[in-house]
């Protein structure tokens, strides 16, 4: 039976602002939550990089173009964008770690948001996340990107992992995002059968595609669908 849910799909279709929703409603219904999401910092109107910030609200850069690695550090780079590994790793891992800590009853999520190729330069990362996912009563609420070029081993892990369920979405824009909350203000983890009916939620007619072009490969009519 799937524990984790991924979001994957093009950027730009509302991954991390369905996120975003998801831990609000989680941590409203007294669920504990904790993790990072990552979020684009743009300067006279044009992005510059990539800030990760927690869900206690700490941020500090990811990447930017034109950072210089500090010296003796090999550059870790995707296209314009040079990642700041150390500032990453000082404020990701603690999360990671703290969820593999927790301890109490009932359920854990854990928002990691994203697993991409920016994240993946850290070896510590990959190691924590690989924790996490393994780490009982820890629930990881997370995005992935769409594959592309160079499979990224984690990433494929994860989707071949048994124990995950991944949603995409493809060509979607969420129409109303209040809706949201409405539709999953039901669901806990601490009721039976939470996952299938917060997953069903997902699925039904509150979500609109709103593609002015759909390829015919894909299935309307959700926002969100299974990837087999």
């Amino acid at each position: 039976m799937a524990r984790h849910v991924f979001l994957t799909g093009p950027p730009g279709v509302g991954k991390t602002t369905l996120i975003h929703k998801a831990s609000e409603v989680l941590k409203s219904s007294g669920v504990p939550v904790d993790g990072f999401y990552t979020e684009e910092v743009r300067q006279g109107g044009r992005r510059i990089g990539f800030d990760v910030v927690t869900l206690s609200g700490t941020r500090g850069p990811l990447s930017r173009v034109g950072l210089e690695p500090p010296p003796g550090k090999r550059e870790c780079r995707v296209g314009q964008y040079v990642v700041d590994l150390t500032s990453f790793e000082q404020l990701a891992l603690p999360v990671l770690r703290n969820a593999d800590c927790s301890s109490g009853p009932g359920q854990r999520v854990c928002v990691i948001d994203e697993i991409g190729k920016m994240e993946l330069f850290s070896q510590l990362f990959i190691q924590a996340v690989r924790q996490t996912l393994s780490t009982p009563g820890t629930i990881i609420l997370g995005t992935i990107p769409v594959p592309k070029g160079k499979p990224l081993a984690l990433v494929e892990e994860i989707r071949n992992r048994k124990d995950v369920k991944v949603f995409n979405s493809p060509y979607c824009v969420i129409e109303d995002q209040s809706k949201f909350s409405s539709c999953v203000s039901q669901s806990t983890l601490t009721e039976p059968g939470w996952r299938q009916k917060l997953l069903q939620s997902l699925l039904n007619s509150e979500w609109k595609k709103r593609a002015p072009v759909v390829p015919t490969s894909v299935s309307p009519p959700f926002y969100l669908r299974w990837i087999p």
